[in-house]
């Protein structure tokens, strides 16, 4: 059967048509105001003269010759013409400056709940572990950063565990809906209003995709604007606000919503492989959904202007390449595994992000010293240990992806920060584990729970990706934002935060009883 095209289609040619027609409406709409304005000077021009310049015979000569040496007030007017259209253009080229409206973070039901004993027990009772993993997974728990009121999907804290597409499609979508749900709620804005769409899930790309899923439950209009964002590891958030950034400065007066989980479902790991056991004692659900726009009237009522991205990918070298990666272990059990050059890789690709982004938002003091460790290094061959600016002169607030604690920690020294500045990251490791490219939001909610933010205030946002990606944020507070907002996910439990999370917190696997009574322990080596 031949193909038929469907009269207003997206893809049709009536629907082009009109394109072309709107564009040309629009371009004839933006220049038929200077023409006239040109049109009127020309009319007026030698009434305006007579009435601003003194009569004399000098000034009759003059308007009879011309102005300034022979230019005629036709020359004059085109010119005052011109310059008004490369003014008016020069003002539509400007890029258009991004709001971020609000942002909304999910929290799983109590029954979501796993204790770290209650961890430790459902992976002893029904994986397939050996004593030497499981003692491993429990010493990195124990050292982990994270709390006792993380959550798991219910596949995978029920007896048996139940990893399958179903189950999986079922954690997804309830994190969708509720995070687009209630910032669509908090940003009054009807789901008829959005432009753009863009969703981002490393480890599950689902056919029909996710995107649609969203289109089709919330009956956006038929030329939205929509990517699905698979594959790009924990930094893909940070892709996703500058993918809307990007698609905002060619889609005048919209909307942008960005809807950033991963999927724990499918990705727990049920082998032996050491390097892929790290990951269970990590991930935890979560997801987070932002709203943008691009309307200069939002500005008012927004939170955040955004005023950088920088985007730094090192896959071409073979090291960062290989350092996450997802793959079959020896019987065939697929996971996700950590390399033990992750640290160098990170340090290496935070490197070279900073020295991007360090221009553009450090003091002159601070790029001048650093200036001068990059001179006497590379022209004068001097062994100088280069200057790491002070990044706390330009930001306010920290929000460093919560990968684990070794990445916390390892740049809590490296950018000098306080204790204060590392807390939002360090509470949403605790609370709600590494929720992947949506624990930036966690900790931006934090910040806002706490009554920190305040008008002017500066946020980097820093993530770190699979392949290997270092992306950073910057944004600038428009207004104050009271702490103690309603749906924000902190909000219940502001009057116990924060609390102290030791280096090393042992876990009494005898504090959880499995429902039929039994009691899992891990084996000790040698018993």
């Amino acid at each position: 059967m031949g193909s038929r095209e469907v009269l207003g289609a997206p893809g049709s040619s009536a629907n082009r048509s009109n394109n072309n027609k709107t564009a040309v409406l629009r371009s004839v709409l933006i220049h038929l105001p200077l023409l006239l304005a040109g049109l009127a000077l020309f009319a007026a021009a030698p009434r305006l003269s007579a009435a601003l310049l003194p009569w004399s015979p000098a000034t009759s000569r003059l308007l009879s010759n011309g102005l300034l040496g022979g230019v005629s007030f036709p020359a004059v007017a085109v010119a005052i013409w011109a310059f008004a259209a490369a003014a008016w253009a020069y003002g539509l080229s400007r890029p258009r400056p991004v709001y971020l409206v609000d942002l909304s973070g999910y929290v799983a039901g109590a029954s979501h709940e796993a204790s770290r004993a209650k961890t430790i027990a459902h992976f002893g009772r029904c994986g397939n572990f050996s004593d030497a993993s499981m003692a491993f997974q429990k010493r990195m728990l124990e050292r982990s950063g994270l709390g006792e009121r993380t959550h798991f999907p219910a596949s995978l804290i029920s007896v048996p565990v139940d990893m399958c597409l179903r189950t999986a499609r079922e954690e997804s979508h309830a994190v969708i809906f509720g995070v687009v749900e209630d910032v669509l709620r908090r940003g009054g804005v009807a789901a008829a209003d959005v432009g753009v769409l863009i969703f981002n899930s490393s480890l599950l790309s689902t056919t029909p995709s996710f995107t649609s899923l969203i289109v089709n439950r919330y009956g956006m209009r038929h030329d939205v604007v929509s990517h699905n964002l698979s594959g790009m590891g924990c930094s893909a958030g940070i892709i996703a606000i500058d993918l809307a950034k990007r698609l905002l400065q060619v889609h005048p007066d919209t909307y942008a919503l960005v809807v950033s989980t991963e999927n724990i479902t499918l990705n727990a790991y049920m082998g032996n492989n050491r390097p892929m056991l790290v990951t269970n004692t990590l991930f935890r659900v979560g997801g987070a959904a932002i709203l943008l726009s691009n309307r200069r009237a939002d500005r008012r009522r927004a939170k955040y202007q955004l005023i950088h991205t920088v985007r730094t990918h090192r896959g071409a070298h073979d090291q960062s390449f290989g350092c996450v990666t997802q793959e079959e272990d020896d019987v065939g059990r697929v996971g996700v595994s950590l390399s033990k050059e992750l640290m160098v890789v990170a340090g290496e690709a935070l490197r070279t992000n900073i020295t991007t982004l360090g221009p553009l938002v450090l003091p002159m003091s601070e790029q001048l010293r650093f200036l001068a460790t990059v001179v006497l290094n590379r022209v004068f061959r001097a062994k100088v240990r280069a200057y790491l600016p002070d990044f706390r002169l330009a930001f306010e607030h920290f929000c460093i992806h919560a990968g684990g604690r070794g990445v916390l920690d390892e740049l809590e020294r490296s950018l000098k920060l306080s204790a204060w500045h590392m807390e939002p990251s360090r509470m949403t490791l605790c609370r709600f584990g590494n929720t992947s490219s949506s624990s930036l939001w966690y900790e931006l909610a934090y910040s806002e729970a706490k009554g920190r933010i305040r008008k002017g205030d500066r946020v980097w946002q820093i993530a770190f990706g699979s392949g290997f990606k270092c992306n950073s944020a910057v944004w600038k507070a428009l207004r104050t934002v009271e702490g103690g907002e309603e749906g924000n996910p902190w909000t219940p439990e502001l009057d116990v935060l924060p609390i102290d999370v030791p280096r090393v917190s042992p876990v009494d696997e005898t504090s959880y009883t499995f429902p039929d009574g039994v009691v899992y322990k891990v084996a000790v080596a040698g018993q």
